[in-house]
């Protein structure tokens, strides 16, 4: 932390604070931020969190008493610190906010009306302010499949070829033969013509297929009395698609409106809200999303704080949005989504009639999901509890082993050495608490050498971790590091084994530690206890939770290797092309992502990118013609490796 920021004095900066609106910001031990507020005076609020009389939830306290700093931004308005603070949460996901568990984006299908010639899209963002967008949808391949009829069907063009009626192309593509497209691109179909179909197109994806079915009926007959039978099937086809689509849209309400409909259920620290998707007054479809909870939200805090994560950033908002209770923030809220659509926005809480029924349908679902939740839950508990127990049993523990850690050293040949700690606590992953270790003393082929350096710096930097807690009176504060495993896993046996110890007797820390013993499969089938194997019957739950150990700590030591082995091997690559420097490089990888991408790009795709001029653009082309089959090569041998 800088200077400035440990002479960091609460109290003389509560008196500092101004009487503005704005958002706050608090940060913990590790200067991380930890939790995200918005206020109509900054002054108020804030101070609020230190004064002994004002009621606090656990949750809070718990994160007044890791605060080391904060800070704050000022707004002109409340409505504006409410997106800000929206912006913040869903960048940094501080460890205090209620947080979408499955924080997703949906996908949508984009209508391009801007262009003289319209194409449809899969989208999961609003970029284009210009084009239309419909959905959302719960599935990419639901997507795709509405698009693809609408090619079939209303001939919308699937190519992103530039042209105009003045400079059409030289030749259609595939599909004007496959009769998908009525090429307008060499002026088989005018524009004019083209754009007729834009309503067509407009009201299919709002669910106004009668026209389409319409007319692909009449096409049927008329193959069908020609005796084009083949035809007259793909168009039965297509109307048995569209059928298809229109099943999933099973409810329909009594007017035509777009509007979600929220539902809630919670059970303790979870929280499901289930969300109907209706447009033009059909449900499109339905979707859940799971919250972290403290016990003492209540469900208008909960619903508010989800409409404003939700909606953020989503492509489309509806007219409506039918909620199971009212907000004590509705009308900013309203206010806020109002803005972003350009149309008004309501927020309703319907007491009688179709729409009080369809927010209890929801809630309803809410509680099914929930249910199915608690029960997985309950099992999984049950299994890891079991798996823990047995592993207790195999070892001889006097306890339960409720965290324990498991490492592993990946390289290729001796070089790119890396280490992994993976954490497990109460038999289930702790991701937060792994760790990734550059191997540094260690040159060429050693993986007992990188084990102990890994194992020496882990534990070495948790006592010194303990040890300043304790100078700052925190002695009951650990980190991912200071708090100690009650049990170690080696990925491996004695040699493995034999240098956990030595490294643990060295600094005077006592852990009990086991080898995992490996099958000619690479599978644990034995756990090395005191240097003596014991079985362990492959039925068990502490099998299966060992094996999920050993696996998740290799994948993710072979996860960081390759990371570092695709940056070197990038590094080594683009630094041979003349005249390529780090800002080439830098503008090549934002744009294609990777050394493969690079090495596909044409000539007018490289030219797209401002920092690359002729000369620079040749010279990659040039390189990557002469390297190509030699890179490949490469790849596909470390691959194998």
């Amino acid at each position: 932390m800088a200077e400035e920021e440990k002479e960091f004095k609460i109290q003389d900066e509560l008196d500092k604070l101004p009487k503005l609106p704005g958002v706050y910001l608090m940060h913990g031990p590790m200067d991380e931020i930890i939790y995200v507020g918005k206020a109509k005076i900054l002054r108020n609020r804030v101070k609020q969190y230190f004064q002994k009389s004002y009621k606090k939830s656990i949750k809070i306290q718990q994160m007044v008493s890791q605060i080391q700093r904060f800070e704050y931004i000022v707004v002109d308005s409340e409505l504006e610190a409410l997106v800000l603070e929206s912006n913040l949460i869903k960048e940094f996901k501080p460890r205090y906010n209620t947080v979408l568990k499955d924080d997703k984006s949906y996908p949508y299908i984009r209508f391009s009306v801007e262009e003289d010639y319209p194409r449809l899209f899969t989208t999961r963002s609003k970029k284009n302010k210009r084009s239309k967008y419909y959905g959302p949808y719960t599935s990419v391949e639901q997507v795709r499949e509405v698009i693809e009829l609408l090619r079939k069907t209303i001939q919308i063009r699937n190519c992103n070829k530039v042209f105009s009626e003045d400079k059409p192309l030289a030749r259609p593509c595939i599909y004007y033969d496959m009769g998908q497209c009525a090429a307008p691109c060499v002026l088989k179909q005018s524009k004019e013509e083209y754009r007729a179909l834009i309503p067509k197109v407009s009201d299919f994806l709002a669910g106004k297929t009668e026209e389409t079915i319409k007319t692909l009926e009449g096409k049927m007959l008329t193959a069908s009395e020609n005796l084009d039978f083949e035809k007259a099937m793909e168009y039965r086809d297509l109307i048995s698609a569209i059928h298809t689509v229109e099943n999933r849209q099973k409810i329909t309400a009594l007017d035509g409106e777009d509007r979600d409909i929220l539902g809630l259920r919670r059970d303790h620290g979870d929280c499901i809200i289930q969300i109907f998707f209706v447009r033009d007054g059909k449900i499109i479809g339905r979707d859940h999303s799971f919250l972290k909870i403290d016990d003492e939200d209540s469900d208008e805090e909960i619903l508010s704080l989800f409409l404003r994560q939700f909606y953020n950033g989503t492509p489309f908002i509806p007219k409506e949005i039918h909620l199971p209770c009212s907000l004590p923030d509705q009308e900013m809220i309203e206010e806020w989504l109002s803005q972003i659509k350009g149309k008004k926005v309501r927020l309703m809480n319907p007491k009688q009639g179709d729409k009080e029924k369809l927010v209890e349908l929801a809630g309803k679902n809410a509680g099914i999901l929930m249910l199915r939740y608690v029960e997985k839950y309950r099992k999984e508990k049950k299994k890891q509890a079991l798996a823990l127990e047995e592993l207790q049993v195999a070892i001889g523990m006097s306890r339960i082993p409720a965290r324990i850690e498991s490492y592993d050293i990946s390289n290729t040949s001796g070089a790119l050495t890396v280490g992994s700690m993976v954490v497990y606590q109460d038999g289930k992953e702790k991701p937060n608490d792994y760790r990734k270790f550059r191997i540094q003393s260690v040159i060429g082929q050693d993986d007992y050498g990188a084990m102990k350096e890994m194992l020496y710096r882990r534990f070495t930097h948790g006592l010194k971790e303990k040890k300043d807690n304790l100078q700052k009176g925190k002695k009951d504060e650990l980190g991912s590091f200071s708090q100690f495993p009650d049990l170690i896993l080696m990925d491996g046996g004695k040699g493995q084994v034999g240098i956990c110890l030595s490294v643990l007797k060295e600094l005077n820390i006592s852990i009990p530690v086991c080898g995992m013993v490996k099958d000619e499969h690479h599978r644990t089938r034995a756990l090395l206890v005191d240097f003596q194997e014991h079985p362990i019957s492959t039925s068990s739950e502490c099998f299966k939770l060992l094996t999920r150990i050993q696996d998740e700590v290799h994948r993710f030591a072979i996860t960081y290797h390759r990371s570092l082995r695709g940056k070197e091997q990038i590094h080594s690559l683009l630094d041979d092309i003349k005249g390529v420097g780090p800002q080439r490089k830098k503008a090549l990888l934002r744009k294609f992502h990777d050394l493969s991408g690079i090495s596909r790009a044409t000539y007018e795709e490289i030219r797209t990118i401002p920092e690359m001029d002729e000369k620079s653009t040749e010279a990659v082309l040039h390189f990557f013609q002469n390297r190509n089959t030699e890179l490949f090569g490469k790849l596909k041998e470390e691959e194998e490796l």
